[in-house]
């Protein structure tokens, strides 16, 4: 069970990749193939001493930036990073693809390559929001920022298949992401997939507004990809805000600073939970492959968590079942 590693895909490339890497095979027997500029990745691995043996390298010439239009950077950098590795899945060299590259770069290349498992319209970016409860998977979150009401709809038959094959739920509650828990609240595509979502095939609970996501009413939580993405973007901020303020203010003072030593475990465990980098990276379901995109601003921690849920998802044969999970619902 080989990954394969975009390893020019955050925006200070090749270093977190090199060492998310190297601190992944400390958890994970499988293989690591790195994918990009061959002699840039073997000169970090020198100057980072590392083990040359420790991963395959495949070279890649050329590099997707954040800044690429997906189309535009397929036509002029076919030999990018995220091309050559999406290929090397395509062609079974691996059973998964992790890079921390451009979402819409990540989405072409692997609907053009692997295509979409039947049944699928669109894939969904899904991304594990900590709640209080537990966990909730929230869909889309950046692939797709314009949905129709159908996308939605299977959006929630992903999800709540992703719920039961990695979280372990038997019967995933999904929740319609709105601005009011009410049956007529929200736009029309809100107001439209509500109807559709009322006749689906899963445990839909209604409209939820964040408070009930993070409280953990819900196990799947829908929206379109702009949505998601200003969510999960605005929840790392204000996550962000909140440990930075609090870390000032038990810093302020003598008496202040022992409180903070005291409350250390209980801070360092809210400060894991509200981490983006402890999950790493989050899944394009709805492709025929296991393809999981990270951020850019991924750190070597983000790619080691990336890698671990590449092998946790491959481990729990994810794909096939997404793909017989999505026959038998459709």
């Amino acid at each position: 069970m080989t990954i394969i590693l975009d390893a020019m895909g955050s925006d200070n490339y090749p270093d977190p990749e090199i060492l998310g890497a190297r601190d992944a095979k400390r958890s994970i027997s499988e293989e690591i193939i790195l994918v990009g500029d061959k002699k840039l990745i073997f000169q970090k691995i020198e100057e980072l001493s590392i083990e040359k043996d420790d991963f395959s390298v495949v070279h890649a010439p050329e590099i997707v930036e954040m800044s690429d239009k997906p189309v535009e950077s397929a036509k002029k950098k076919p030999n990018n990073s995220m091309a050559v590795g999406v290929k090397l899945l395509k062609e079974k060299k691996g059973s998964s693809f992790v890079t921390a590259g451009n979402t819409g770069g990540a989405m072409f290349n692997g609907l053009r390559v692997l295509g979409r498992m039947k049944g699928v319209q669109r894939p969904a970016l899904s991304a594990i929001f900590p709640t209080k409860k537990g966990k909730c998977i929230v869909l889309d979150v950046g692939a797709n920022a314009d949905c129709r009401p159908d996308f939605l709809q299977q959006f929630a038959i992903m999800g709540s298949l992703y719920s039961k094959i990695i979280n372990h739920v038997d019967n995933p509650r999904v929740g319609l992401i709105s601005n009011g828990e009410e049956a007529g609240k929200g736009n029309q595509l809100v107001k439209d997939t509500y109807k559709l979502l009322e006749k689906s095939n899963v445990n839909f609970i209604g409209n939820i507004e964040p408070k009930e996501l993070f409280a953990g009413e819900a196990d799947v939580a829908v929206t379109d990809g702009f949505t998601g993405n200003v969510l999960t973007k605005g929840s790392e901020a204000i996550a962000k805000f909140i440990v930075d303020v609090l870390k000032d203010a038990l810093m302020g003072s003598f008496r202040t600073k022992i409180g903070a030593l005291l409350a250390k475990p209980a801070l360092n465990k809210i400060k894991s939970l509200i981490n983006p980098s402890e999950i790493g990276a989050a899944p394009l379901l709805g492709l025929d492959g296991l393809v999981l995109v990270g951020h850019g601003r991924s750190d070597a921690r983000a790619i080691t968590s990336a890698l671990i849920l590449a092998h946790d998802a491959s481990n729990s044969n994810l794909t096939e079942k997404m793909r017989l999970g999505i026959l038998s619902k459709l």
